[in-house]
Formats: structure tokens, C-alpha cells, sequence
């Protein structure tokens, strides 16, 4: 009896720890594109099938970080880090992207533009995403949300060939600034 129970607790000490362990690697992953000085206090999150999300980390500053590795239109390995403030708007994309058929995503993506349904970021707010085909090779990229910005608002061109910083998608709610080399 001694020895059952023994087994027992061995296996449920093991299974405890392979389940702590899971939820560490899932962090870790989404922080990694998180700047060095925001990524201790960033929140991390795990999307649901359902658009909404469960915490994995409560975080100290505005920074929140999730994986997007294996949902629709991203890259074998994905993960991003945005404002806490863009969560309605990232759910409801992600409920957009989720659309089967490409032409039926942009018409419901410019459907809510129009009828400014589509909720706006954070003006000022970073977007940091880190993928590629796996994580040896994936980039970063960083955007700063501007929206309803345009050349007149910011002095800014609305096109790259300048070779500079510029607004992609100028006087939309989708307005950011676009970094080369970044």
C-alpha cells in the first residue's frame, strides 16, 4: 500500500510539473518580442477559439504579449506585443481573419472602417511582432499606431519612397507609421 501510494504521488508530483513547466514556456515565447526594460512587467495572454483570452501572466505595465503561431494569415512562428488598450481591436480582427474566404475578410475589414465599427488602437501604441517560418528565423517588426493620421496631421509621407519613416493606411483607423530596418 505504501509503495501504491508512493506511485501515486510520484506521478502527480511529475504531472504537477510538467504542467507548471507548460505555461512557463508559453510565456516566455510570447515575451520575446517585448523590449528588454517592458518584458518583466508585461502581461501575457493565450487567445481562445472564441476571441476572447485567458491571463497567463498578470504584468505591471501596459505591455501585453501573445502567440499568434498557427491562427489564420500568420506565419509558422508568430508572436506579438501591443498595448493593453488593444485587445477589443485584436479580438476583433482576429474574428475577422478568422474568415474562411480572403475576399470576404477585406470586405468585412473595410465594412468596419466605414461604418467605424472598428475600434480604434491606442494612438501612439506600439505593435512589436516577431515571426517567420520558425523562430531561428523569424524578424522583427515594429509599428506605432496613428489612427486617422495623415500627411497633413504629422508631417509624414503616406508611401515609403522617401525611405523613411511613413504612415501606411494614412487617415484610417488602421493608420500607423511604418520603421524601416525594423
Amino acid at each position: 500500500m505504501k509503495r501504491m501510494i508512493t506511485i501515486v504521488l510520484t506521478i502527480l508530483a511529475v504531472s504537477a510539473s510538467a504542467f507548471a513547466q507548460a505555461p512557463a514556456e508559453a510565456i516566455e515565447k510570447a515575451l520575446l518580442p517585448a523590449p528588454r526594460q517592458m518584458k518583466e512587467g508585461a502581461t501575457v495572454i493565450k487567445w481562445k477559439a472564441d476571441f476572447t483570452y485567458e491571463t497567463l501572466k498578470k504584468g505591471t505595465n501596459r505591455l501585453v504579449c501573445y502567440d499568434r503561431t498557427g491562427q489564420p494569415g500568420q506565419q509558422t512562428f508568430a508572436v506579438e506585443c501591443t498595448s493593453i488598450a488593444n485587445l477589443d481591436r485584436v479580438a476583433q480582427s482576429l474574428k475577422i481573419e478568422a474568415l474562411p474566404d480572403k475576399k470576404e475578410q477585406q470586405a468585412a475589414f473595410e465594412a468596419a472602417e466605414k461604418n467605424g465599427a472598428w475600434v480604434k488602437p491606442e494612438f501612439g501604441s506600439v505593435w512589436i511582432h516577431f515571426s517567420g517560418p520558425d523562430q531561428a528565423r523569424a524578424r522583427m517588426h515594429t509599428t506605432i499606431a496613428v489612427p486617422g493620421a495623415t500627411t497633413q496631421s504629422l508631417g509624414l509621407p503616406d508611401n515609403n519612397s522617401q525611405g523613411g519613416v511613413w504612415i501606411m493606411n494614412a487617415g484610417t483607423s488602421a493608420a500607423h507609421l511604418m520603421t524601416p530596418g525594423s
